[in-house]
């Protein structure tokens, strides 16, 4: 190892094992570990307030991991790395590639500044199994069906990259430009909901090695069972985590195939294959967190009727396991991956409201908003995106809920008002006589609303408007 001083610029790569840049890094000289919250580059899609609160709490793990060495900049990457690299006489700097159109253009531009000055700027891949580009039919076209994907992904391609140590190293840290880490400003107000979201969550990467640790030993064996259920703690809940980069999916990946291999442990390396459909589909259509994927929904008749909306958002839609799902995602910055879906779907075919105005929301909230899950999913459930469940899928909540939460326990714990109202009810209060709910201590318009939507009424009117998708 030389005494020379290279950069290791840290951005959706929160860890230390299994980090590519990282560990050259470490093996070439002194590490001089950064992270740039460079909001002029983000703009496009700004980090939502939920992200933003784990991001804080993340980058505090991180710099502990490096005994308080990691140096923070608010502002142009750019610009950072240009005042940094004359200072530090710096020759080379690691990062992790990214894959939005527009952290792609900026690492393009960063690269070309550098090396006119001598600087090389390594590229690695530190947040997929594989590089999109890896991934691809005969003809070199992206793949636009999620099970051919799998197929070539898991025996055409080559096998994901073995994990990592985290290497012995040497660091630095800037005192000249560098600035603390409550100067970026993440902490997002209130700071009342701020710290309730945080009380249900373990922050960083030793955190998520425990967390897949007790998913293998407890878990995982009944996975393809129970993960449905949201009230069965059937999942692995390390979305998160795989978000900010502090786990690598390889490490994921290699740990599950470590195990004894069965139907729950193919099911949920489908999902982290699923996730990297995602990514290869935001790198071939680089609009797709604005525009539709099928270009035939440019016509859809959208509505947008504001009262309903904040219904929606509110948890206040008269469907509890709906209203469930968004307090759950209010109150955690989390929400199950089902409940996910069916709430995606009644506002996007019972209210007709456009799914970017629902993908907004979720950004907004959830602590896990992958750019490329959050939007591939979203038009997934409308109708318009990649492999996109049919048009005429159209989740009912009242069936959902009588399926996957059998005994109510997830509506009872989000929907406490209608903790007494009877099973058979709890599913669609609206359905209820009134001596159930007048025994459940429920007067529905004021206790809980009554329905803003009639489920078979709105069903026929959004398959009829769908149609125009079609002609």
């Amino acid at each position: 190892m030389s005494d020379e001083i290279v950069i290791c610029w840290f951005t959706q790569d929160l860890r230390l094992n299994d980090h590519p840049g990282f560990f050259k890094a470490a093996h070439e000289g002194s590490v001089l570990p950064i992270y740039i919250f460079d909001e002029q580059n983000d703009k496009t899609y700004p980090l939502g307030q939920a992200s933003k609160l784990w991001l804080h709490h993340s980058l505090h793990k991180l710099n502990e991991q490096l005994n308080g060495a990691l140096s923070f900049y608010h502002g142009g990457a750019e610009k950072t790395l240009d005042h940094l690299v004359r200072i530090y006489s710096v020759k080379k700097i690691f990062c992790a590639q990214s894959y939005t159109y527009w952290g792609i253009k900026q690492q393009r531009q960063i690269k070309a500044a550098l090396e006119k000055r001598g600087v090389e700027l390594v590229i690695e891949n530190a947040t997929l199994l594989w590089a999109p580009w890896e991934v691809l039919k005969k003809d070199q076209a992206p793949y636009k069906v999620f099970r051919a994907f799998y197929q070539h992904a898991c025996t055409g391609a080559l096998p994901p990259r073995k994990p990592l140590p985290c290497p012995l190293f040497k660091h630095i840290k800037d005192h000249r430009l560098s600035c603390d880490l409550d100067a970026l400003k993440l902490l997002p107000e209130p700071t009342s909901w701020a710290f309730a979201l945080m009380k249900h969550w373990q922050v960083g990467e030793v955190a998520a090695q425990e967390k897949l640790a007790r998913f293998l030993a407890k878990k995982i064996s009944i996975y393809e069972k129970r993960r449905d259920y949201p009230a069965l703690n059937g999942v692995s809940y390390l979305s998160m985590h795989l978000h900010f980069g502090e786990i690598s999916p390889n490490a994921i990946w290699y740990a599950v195939k470590s195990i004894q291999q069965n139907k729950s442990t193919e099911k949920f390396l489908s999902e982290l294959v699923w996730r990297e459909f995602c990514y290869s589909s935001l790198f071939h259509y680089p609009s797709m967190m604005f525009d539709n994927i099928q270009k035939q929904f440019d016509v859809f008749p959208w509505k947008f009727n504001i009262k309903l909306f904040n219904a929606w958002k509110s948890g206040q839609t008269g469907f509890p396991l709906i209203d469930a799902g968004m307090r759950e995602l209010w109150q955690t910055g989390y929400m199950h991956n089902r409940v996910r879906m069916i709430c995606a779907s009644f506002l996007t075919k019972n209210l007709m409201i456009d799914w970017r105005l629902g993908a907004k929301w979720f950004w907004d909230c959830l602590i896990d908003a992958d750019i490329a899950c959050n939007t591939f999913n979203w038009q997934w459930v409308a109708g318009c995106g990649m492999d996109a469940a049919p048009y005429f899928r159209v989740f009912n909540p009242v069936l959902q809920a009588k399926k996957f939460d059998p005994d109510g326990r997830y509506i009872r714990k989000y929907v406490p008002e209608l903790k007494r109202l009877e099973n058979k009810y709890l599913f669609d209060p609206s359905s209820a006589p009134g001596l159930a709910l007048t025994k459940a201590k429920v007067v529905l318009g004021r206790d809980y609303p009554k329905a803003i939507v009639s489920l078979s009424d709105s069903r026929e009117k959004a398959l009829e408007a769908f149609k125009i998708t079609k002609s």
